[in-house]
This record gives structure tokens, sequence and C-alpha cells, in this order.
């Protein structure tokens, strides 16, 4: 009862700063508690400029650190939100006051074990950045190659104090609205609102502990160990901790700051190459990719290589995820919507459909309706990331699961389109990938790459039948104590095999199932 009466007080706040900035339409649009919505905008007329998702963005930002985390969660779900609102909050500046240098020193002695002149040679007290998470210092520290003894110099992540109070009070008052809606909004029970806040919930956390960062950042820099195009501070572990973390100092110029980068000298058709290639590579190649990849986040370097920073948030997407979706990219370029529509099924996004397949046959037309408009139009016309979003549009009409990996996939596909098309209109990214797009495809999903996955299948079926033996045995010798009780006949039939002789025959199987595999895809 009291949590109840807390956060309704805390609800009552909130409205009042979302009127204050005219930013009620978007709850207006989810139907977020129409009648107490409705109320706080008689009380409040102002008429603040700018589209929904702006007055949103900057009442979330005065609503501070949490709110500006839930605004960026939020930014992936065009689905909910609208995609002209998800944008606008895509573009929420993550930038607050920065706080006293003296805190930070502290933090850093606390969290290092020793004061700030015996870890680093210099350290600005003037932060080069302030978010809601931490903000960030330049310093320098002794070289550890004798052969260069010039310093090196560094950039130190410090967590905000108070952060993580901060969002276990506010983490409680989104567990209460998301459980309200759920009571209260049959229709959007299907967004799994209070798993969307534990999601968020866990998002945050790892956020607001740099170690993870710093190991987000390593695994991304091994993976692209050898490829100069993409440019990963190093960690320096020894000076890094939960709320601190030290890196080495990248410089560059933001991907998005056209004018800069033409000064600079940069082939702009070649820095948009290596974007869509480490894209590319981020997400299909090694299934794991940075989740925040706005300009601030990118730099182009002096040799004209990207630099990535900040890698709190990151995506992944396993081996089954990234099939599905490369099946689904053959079938819609080939125009085969009922096979699209059956790798929606397969993937498990569309429930199996009834003996006459009425359901798919008429998500196939929907799919269509979505794909056609765009068949035949010059590829840097076509926005994929907006393909992307009206496709999962459609699992509102279908009732079908979220998705919150391709939701986050999504979001960063129209930030790089976005940065695309203010660097050069006339090119459509995902083109430039696709020599890599190609190889991928045939290693990946053409006839050998089938083979070898049905191969993979039947050889994972032959390791598990000692276990399924095993398992058999015990099961047999249970019957036979009476600890689990079956039909007779079915009894009887078990226990004339015994695990030997489940050796037997299953090996002879699963070898001709194994020639079956072959002589269909030879």
């Amino acid at each position: 009862m009291l949590r109840t009466f807390r956060s309704l007080l805390r609800f009552l706040r909130i409205a009042r700063t979302l009127a204050r900035h005219d930013a009620l339409a978007p709850l207006e649009e989810v139907g977020v508690a129409p009648g107490l919505v409705w109320f706080v905008r008689r009380v409040s007329r102002r008429q603040a400029e700018g589209r929904p998702g702006q007055k949103m963005a900057r009442a979330l930002t005065e609503m501070g650190p949490s709110f500006i985390k839930l605004g960026q969660a939020l930014s992936t779900r065009a689905d909910l939100l609208g995609e002209q609102v998800a944008l606008d909050l895509a573009e929420l500046q993550d930038h607050l006051p920065p706080f006293d240098s003296a805190l930070a020193r502290s933090i850093i002695a606390e969290e290092l074990g020793g004061p700030v002149e015996d870890l680093f040679l210099t350290f600005d007290p003037q932060p080069v950045s302030a978010a809601s998470i931490a903000q960030v210092h330049e310093a320098t520290v002794a070289s550890e190659d004798e052969a260069h003894s010039e310093p090196r110099k560094v950039a130190v992540k410090i967590l905000r104090p108070g952060i993580e109070k901060a969002f276990e009070r506010d983490l409680e008052f989104f567990y209460w609205v998301a459980e309200w809606v759920e009571r209260a909004q049959p229709k959007l029970r299907r967004f799994r609102p209070v798993e969307a806040v534990r999601v968020f919930e866990e998002t945050v956390r790892l956020e607001m502990d740099l170690r993870m960062e710093g190991a987000a950042a390593s695994e991304l820099a091994e993976n692209f160990a050898g490829d100069e195009t993409y440019n990963v501070p190093e960690i320096d572990w020894r000076r890094s901790s939960r709320r601190v973390l030290t890196m080495s100092r990248v410089d560059g110029i933001p991907m998005d700051d056209r004018d800069a980068l033409l000064a600079a000298g940069h082939d702009l058709a070649e820095v948009l190459t290596k974007a869509a290639g480490i894209f590319f590579n981020q997400v299909f190649r090694d299934g794991f990719f940075h989740g925040d990849q706005h300009p601030g986040n990118m730099w182009v370097a002096e040799d004209g290589n990207i630099v990535a920073v900040d890698f709190g948030i990151m995506g992944r997407m396993d081996w089954r995820t990234r099939r599905h979706l490369a099946d689904m990219l053959i079938a819609t370029l080939d125009g085969d919507y009922h096979r699209l529509a059956a790798v929606y099924m397969e993937a498990g996004y569309l429930p199996k459909s009834d003996s006459s397949g009425h359901a798919l046959d008429v998500f196939a037309q929907a799919l269509r309706s979505v794909c056609e408009p765009i068949a035949g139009r010059p590829l840097n016309e076509i926005s994929f990331a907006r393909l992307l979003a009206q496709l999962l549009r459609l699992t509102e009409s279908f009732e079908l699961p979220v998705q919150p990996q391709l939701l986050l996939l999504q979001k960063n596909m129209l930030m790089a389109e976005g940065v695309s098309r203010r660097l050069d209109p006339s090119l459509n990214i995902w083109t430039l990938a696709q020599p890599l797009i190609d190889a991928w495809m045939r290693e990946n999903r053409g006839p050998q790459a089938r083979l070898r996955e049905s191969v993979e299948d039947v050889l994972h079926s032959l390791r598990q039948l000692p276990a399924l033996a095993d398992n058999l045995e015990r099961a047999t010798e249970e019957l036979a104590d009476g600890r689990i009780r079956l039909h007779p006949e079915t009894i009887a039939q078990l226990t004339a095999r015994n695990g030997g002789g489940l050796a037997r025959w299953a090996l002879p199987v699963a070898l001709a199932a194994l020639a079956v595999a072959l002589a269909a895809l030879l």
C-alpha cells in the first residue's frame, strides 16, 4: 500500500513535468492512465515547440539520469511509440552537469586503492564529457614501453556519485507502472512491459559496472584484431574497477561532421564503406555489436579509420537469429513472401498455423504489402532500417512476440543510415557492404553451408545417443521398481530393450539419416 501511494505521488510529479514540456502525447497514444493524463493536460496547457518525441526527450532529461536511460531504451520501441518519436528519442542528448572533480578524485582513490597522484602523472580536473551514468577526465600515465619514454594519454571514466541509489528508487516506480499497465491495459500486454523493465534493469546494472564495459571493449577489439579499419581503445585494467574505467585516449572527427571530414581530406565514400563493413561484421560475422552507434560514439581518425568509444550498451545475436535474418533477406530479395512468412514461423516469431495454412498465407500477404512498394526502386532510395521497422510493426496486427535484439539492431541501422544520408545522400550504406554480404551468404547460407548444417545436426544426434541410452536404462529400472507407472504394454516394450540393444539399432538409423541428408543436398 505504501509503495502504491509513493508511486502515485511520483506519477503525478512526472506527469506534471511532461505536461510542462507539452510531452503527454506519447502517453495518450499508448493509453497509460488516460484519466489522469487528461486531467494534467487540462491543468497545464503550455504549447512547447517541436515534435512530440523532441518534447518528451527534453522532459526526460529534466527528470534525471534514470529517465534519460529510459528514453534511450524507448528509442528502440518504434513498434510501441511510432517511428518518429523513436527517432527523436534516439537523438536524446545524454548530457548532465559535471560533478565536482574532488568527488571524482575521491572515487578513484577509494576504488583503486591509492591517491590520484600515485596512479596518474597528470589528471585534468575539468571533465571532457558528463553523462547520466558517468563523466570522463583526461589523464596521462607513465609509458610501460621502455622504447617510448613519452607518457601515455588515457581517458578516465568515473561513475556518477549516488547513481546506484537513484536508479533503485526510479526502478521501483518503473516496475509499478509496468505492473499497472499489464493489469489495466490488456492490449499492451503483448509488449510485456514488466519483462521490458526487467531487461532495462539488467542493461543499466551492467552499464553501471564499468568492468563490464571494459570487457565489452576488449571482446570487440579481439573480434577486430588485425582489421585496421576499426580501432577500439585499449583498456588499462590496472587502473580500472567497478566504478572507474581507464582506457587509451582516442581522437577523431565525429562521423556525421561532413564539412570537417572534407576539410581534413577524407574520402566520404571510403569512410562509409568502412563503416558499412564494420557494422555488417559485428552483426553477422560476430553476433556482437555496438548498441549505441550514434555519431558521438563513432569518429574518423586521422588515417581515415573508424574509432569507437562508449561500450556500455552492446547487442548480441545468436547464430540461429543471424541465420533466420539471412534467410529473410534472401526471401525478400527474391520476392518469395510465402517463404518469408515460413522463415518467420521457423524462427518462432509467428505461431504455427492450422492445418489449412491460413495464418501463414495471410501473413505472407501482409509481408507483400510492406515489401512490394519498394521493389524495383533504386537502392539509395530504400531505407532498410525503416523496412525492418515496418516488418516489426506487423507484430502488432498478428500479436507476435516482440524481439528485443531486433529492436536494438533496427535502432542502430537507423543511426547508420542517418549518418550515411548526411555524408552522401546518393549512397546507400548497405550496398557498400555488398561484397561482404555476398561472401557471407555463400559461406553460411549456400548449398555447402546447408550440407554442413545437416551433417552437424546428425552428428549432434549421434553424440546424444549414449546419454539417451542411459536415460532409457534408468527409466526402465524405475519402471521396474514401480516408481513410474505407465500402461502395462508400454512397460513391456521398454523393458524388452536394454541400453546395448538401443545402441545396436540406433547407430544404423542415424547413419541412414546422414545418408539421406547427403543425398538430398548433393
